[in-house]
């Protein structure tokens, strides 16, 4: 259980090690990092050589910096921007540590909308205030109830037919690859212009088939934050479906599809207030690298 663990890491500990590692890729030169002597490292849910991927490519990285750390696990997660010469794209990391602060997991998520066939307009990365400050000591949940009510977000969205199975915030926002998909009537979607909970009480995503390969990595208890990964799969097979006020529409999504996703939770009184998600398309049904993945030497 986590709250028989004692913590090992301190925040700012974290955080050093993961601005030592954003140092080193912006650089280029993985030989800047200190590695555990065996590394399990992923980018778009591909495992990779270290060096390899965006520590090739990467010209810079933008001024979003949304950080969160696990002092009980030894991980350090954020959401920010990169360069790629032409390009500039959401990306998602968590980098996890031993007890020495060497580096033993890099999960890296890069959105780079020039791949997609979904492209989301105008991403604009801002400080969210929902995501800021520590839960009061006496409202902080246990890591195993934040991570169920994460948990409950994903069984919601699964065949979505209007029933909850988690709790939203009266002023729940969700923001997806830089763009707010809630309380936004500009986003191209028949529900954007309604909250979170609104919109799952719709019974909008019933077309979500799956969500699968759900994983909790990273739980920040003192700020109530929970760093999830999983697929969201499409089997394309439903073709019409009615809304939960009785209106008839056409799903989307008529083709084998799947979503890679790292899905970040601010959950405050037992309540989801704010998200933020970066994912993109990938082979339908790939599995993922991270189960039974045994790492490698750097």
């Amino acid at each position: 259980m986590r709250n028989a663990l004692i913590a090992a890491w301190t925040r700012e500990r974290l955080y050093a090690v993961l601005d030592h590692y954003l140092a080193a890729l912006v650089a280029r030169d993985p030989t800047k990092v200190d590695w555990a002597p065996m590394v399990r490292a992923t980018e778009n849910n591909v495992e990779l050589a270290i060096g390899d991927g965006l520590w090739g490519t990467i010209t810079g990285r933008g001024g979003y910096d949304l950080r969160f750390a696990d002092c009980t696990t030894g991980q350090v997660g954020l959401f920010t921007t990169v360069h790629e010469t032409q390009h500039d794209s959401a990306m998602a990391l968590r980098i996890g540590v031993n007890g020495q602060d060497a580096i033993t997991e890099v999960e890296m998520l890069i959105v780079r909308q020039v791949d997609e066939a979904l492209v989301f307009p105008n991403p604009r990365f801002e400080p969210k205030p929902a995501f800021d400050g520590a839960i009061p000591i006496d409202k902080r949940m246990t890591g195993e109830r934040l991570r169920a009510i994460a948990d409950g977000y994903f069984s919601t969205l699964e065949q979505n037919d209007g029933q909850l199975f988690t709790r939203f915030h009266p002023d729940c926002e969700r923001v997806e690859n830089g763009v707010q998909t809630t309380n936004n009537p500009d986003f191209p979607l028949v529900n954007a212009h309604l909250g979170c909970e609104e919109q799952f009480r719709m019974g909008y995503y019933r077309y979500d088939d799956r969500l699968r390969g759900r994983r909790f990595p990273l739980i920040d208890e003192e700020r109530g934050l929970v760093f999830a990964h999983g697929f969201i799969d499409h089997c394309g097979r439903l073709a019409h479906y009615k809304l939960t006020d009785g209106t008839e529409i056409e799903s989307h999504i008529r083709r084998p599809h799947s979503f890679y996703m790292s899905e970040l939770f601010r959950i405050e009184e037992g309540a989801i207030r704010q998200i933020e998600a970066n994912f993109i398309t990938v082979p339908y049904h790939m599995p993922s690298p991270w189960d039974g993945i045994t790492g490698h030497r750097p």
